[in-house]
C-alpha cells in the first residue's frame, strides 16, 4: 500500500467512511482544539465555495502529541488551536511545514505569524482591564497601573499561572526585564482584593458585588457576557463593568494572544489546504470566525461584532509573540517565586 493510500484508507477510518469515499473526495482535515461549533458556520461557507469538504477532527487535549504519534502517515491537513504557545509547541516538534502566501502575509500582522510561515494567528482575544462603571472614573490605564498602591484592596484576577497570565507576565520580562516584572506582580498582588483564582468571568462577578474595583481579564469574556450567551446572570456582570484598553507603559499597545492555524508537516491534501488558510483571511471568514467567539479578526479593516467595537479601537502592542513565549517559563517561575496565588 503507499503512503498515499494508506492516509487515505487513515482517513476513512477516522471519518467512518470506506477508503473509495475517503479517496474520491476533494476534501481537508482539520484537527482542532477549539470546539467545532466555534468554527463549523465558516467551515460550510468554504465548502459551499469551494465544493471542498472540510473533515472536522476534535481533540480537547494532547493534539500535538496525536499527530506526533501519526508519523508520516498522519492524515492531518491543517492543525487549529487556542494559544500561540500551543502553535510554537507545533513547530518545536517538527509537526509544521512552511507556508508563504501573499494573501497570509498582507492579511497578519507580522508580530502575529511566524517568520517562516509555519503558523498564522486568525483572531486575537486581548488581554484588557475591567473596572466597575460607578466606582472608577479613570478610562485609560497601563498595565502597570494595576501594581499602583491607589488600588489596594481592589484588584481580582485569576491564577497567576494561568496561560492568559503568563502570557501578560511574559510580555513584560521580554519589555523591561525579569527584575521589573517580579516588581509589578508583588505590587499586584499586594493589591488584591481577594486570592487570585477563578475564572475571567469571575473578575466581573466579583466587581458587581463589589469585591473589587478592577480588574486583568480577556475581552472576548465581555462579548459572551453581555450578549447573554452564558446565561441571564453572567449579563447582569458584563453590564457592571466598563472595558478600558490598556497599553504597557511605553504606550505601544495592548496584550494579546490567538487562536491560530499551521499546515501539518505531512498534510496528504496539501493545495486544498492552501485553499482553506486563504479563505480563512478573507473578510467573510474574518467576520465570522471573531464574532463566533467575540474576538478580534486579525486583518486590518475587517468587521468586529457590536459589542466588541463598543470597547474602543484596538492597539495591538507589536512585540512578536515568538518574543514573548521565549519568556513563559521565567514567567511561571517568577509568580511562584512571588507567591502570587497563595
Amino acid at each position: 500500500m503507499s503512503a498515499s493510500t494508506f492516509r487515505s484508507a487513515a482517513v476513512a477510518v477516522l471519518l467512518g467512511l470506506t477508503p473509495a469515499v475517503a479517496a474520491a473526495a476533494e476534501e481537508v482535515n482539520v484537527y482542532t482544539s477549539r470546539e467545532p461549533a466555534l468554527i463549523q458556520p465558516l467551515l460550510e461557507v468554504f465548502t459551499k465555495e469551494t465544493g471542498i469538504t472540510v473533515n472536522t477532527i476534535f481533540i480537547k487535549d494532547g493534539l500535538a502529541q496525536r499527530v506526533e504519534a501519526e508519523g508520516a502517515n498522519s492524515p492531518a491537513d491543517i492543525l487549529s488551536v487556542v494559544d500561540y504557545g500551543n502553535l510554537i509547541e507545533f513547530v518545536d516538534r517538527g509537526l509544521t511545514q512552511p507556508v508563504k502566501q501573499e494573501e497570509l502575509d498582507a492579511a497578519i500582522p507580522a508580530s502575529l505569524r511566524d517568520k517562516d510561515g509555519h503558523w498564522f494567528a486568525l483572531s486575537m482575544r486581548a488581554r484588557v482591564i475591567y473596572a466597575s462603571k460607578d466606582r472608577v472614573t479613570e478610562t485609560a490605564l497601563t498595565y502597570e497601573d494595576l501594581a499602583d498602591p491607589k488600588w489596594k484592596g481592589k484588584v481580582c484576577i485569576r491564577s497567576g499561572q494561568h496561560p492568559y497570565n503568563t502570557s501578560l507576565i511574559a510580555a513584560m520580562i521580554a519589555k523591561d526585564g525579569p527584575e521589573a516584572a517580579k516588581a509589578w506582580l508583588e505590587g499586584v498582588k499586594a493589591n488584591l482584593a481577594r486570592k487570585a483564582g477563578g475564572g475571567d468571568r469571575d473578575v466581573a462577578r466579583d466587581i458587581l458585588a463589589g469585591i473589587c474595583d478592577i480588574g486583568i481579564a480577556n475581552s472576548y469574556y465581555v462579548g459572551l457576557m453581555r450578549s447573554g450567551a452564558g446565561g441571564e446572570e453572567q449579563k447582569t456582570w458584563g453590564e457592571a463593568i466598563k472595558v478600558i484598553m490598556p497599553t504597557f507603559k511605553d504606550g505601544a499597545g495592548s496584550h494579546v494572544n490567538v487562536s491560530g492555524i499551521a499546515m501539518a508537516k505531512n498534510a496528504p491534501n496539501r493545495e486544498n489546504a492552501l485553499k482553506l488558510l486563504d479563505f480563512m483571511v478573507s473578510d467573510e471568514a474574518q467576520k465570522l470566525y471573531a464574532e463566533a467567539n467575540y474576538e478580534y479578526p486579525v486583518k486590518a479593516g475587517a468587521p468586529v461584532d457590536p459589542i466588541v467595537a463598543d470597547f474602543g479601537a484596538l492597539k495591538i502592542d507589536p512585540l512578536p509573540l515568538t518574543e514573548v513565549a521565549a519568556h513563559r517559563k521565567d514567567a511561571s517561575l517568577l509568580v511562584d517565586e512571588v507567591g502570587f496565588d497563595n
